[in-house]
């Protein structure tokens, strides 16, 4: 019983840190839309979101060492583990477009044409 209890928690914690994980991500991706709003191409909005986020996985990699030695001899491991996970996550959502493409192209040409 007190495992099920503990799994219930764990449960709990996950989807709430999981929906704070999204919520997160979806402001990005709010914040993307409003540039797009001021007549930015989304090309440009792209780029300066991956420019954006590398620039903070640099300093975020940097806070973990202690000298610049250090960060560098990690540097081809670090940006390899950076490189993997955002190929991992843009295959999971390229894979989610495909195969709700009909669905999110009329969504999103619907709040093109509210605008």
């Amino acid at each position: 019983m007190k495992a099920q209890l503990q799994n219930k928690k764990s449960e709990t914690f996950m989807s709430e840190r999981d929906k704070a994980f999204f919520d997160r991500a979806d402001a990005y991706i709010k914040l993307a839309n409003v540039q797009m709003e001021k007549s930015v191409e989304a090309g440009e909005v792209s780029a300066s979101f991956m420019y954006g986020l590398a620039r903070y996985s640099a300093w975020f990699s940097a806070s973990g060492w202690t000298t610049a030695k250090d960060m560098a001899d990690a540097r081809d491991e670090t940006v390899d583990f950076f490189v993997n996970e955002y190929r991992r996550m843009l295959e999971l959502n390229m894979d989610d477009y495909i195969q709700n493409f009909d669905n999110y192209v009329q969504a999103s040409e619907q709040l093109q044409n509210k605008g």
